[in-house]
């Protein structure tokens, strides 16, 4: 197994907050059962995303997809997420980095979040 996925989501205090990015990783590791599939995250929780890779890097992982699971595309994606990968790939040169869009610049995910609030509302106002 050289390459996994890594989930990057904001962190909370609360613990339940996790739990919908907990279940998004594990139907994904279900579907890719020969991919690691791990939650990172930016803040109040962990493992942070440097924690994270490195834990990969020690299973002999040496490509990595970063997903951020960011509605927006604020600071944190704009400014922090750039600052950590650069200091992630100088710190771990063997590891490859690939960073998708944020989940809320995928069409195919916001069509899906629009079909469940039309959905919801229809149910709702009968």
């Amino acid at each position: 197994m050289s390459a996994a996925i890594v989930l990057f989501a904001h962190g909370a205090r609360d613990p339940e907050w996790a739990l919908p990015f907990e279940k998004m990783r594990a139907l994904i590791q279900q579907r890719l059962p020969e991919t690691t599939v791990l939650l990172s995250y930016l803040e109040l929780m962990q493992p942070n995303l440097e924690t994270a890779i490195g834990n990969l890097e020690q299973q002999g992982i040496s490509q990595v997809t970063l997903i951020p699971m960011f509605l927006a595309r604020g600071g944190h994606l704009k400014q922090d997420l750039p600052k950590l990968i650069d200091r992630i790939q100088s710190n771990h040169s063997g590891l490859s980095v690939k960073l998708a869009p944020a989940i809320g610049e995928v069409d195919t995910i916001l069509n899906m979040l629009s079909d469940w609030v039309c959905t919801t509302h229809q149910q709702q106002s009968k």
